[in-house]
């Protein structure tokens, strides 16, 4: 069964999960046909491999630490930072605690 996206206008929880995080995993909040939101769980030691979107994206780390690498250069996201990635950049996420964060990706350019 799948999750339901919300609807304009609706609220979306996005506080952290405290000590439920483990039990979570990553869904879509909502998709347009110009952006798409996530909600991004990934335990400790677990990564996203490096990959690209063609738009721009933003990374809001809500809780835990997460490792970003991007064009060799790897930077930590904690929670209550964000971070913007142009799009065509190859990137990749690994949690060094389990972690949650707020994925913001833009699917086509005006």
């Amino acid at each position: 069964m799948s999750i339901p996206h919300a609807q304009s206008g609706q609220a979306i929880q996005v506080a952290p999960f405290g000590p439920d995080l483990g039990q979570q995993r990553t869904v879509a909040l909502f998709k347009s046909t110009q952006l798409e939101v996530m909600r991004l769980v990934l335990l400790a030691g677990k990564s996203m491999p490096a990959h690209k979107l063609s738009g721009e994206i933003t990374i809001q780390c809500i809780e835990g630490k997460l490792d970003i690498s991007v064009a060799g250069t790897t930077t930590l996201l904690q929670a209550g930072e964000l971070m913007y990635l142009v799009g065509e950049v190859p990137h990749s996420v690994t949690a060094l605690v389990d972690a949650s964060a707020l994925v913001t990706i833009v699917l086509h350019r005006a």
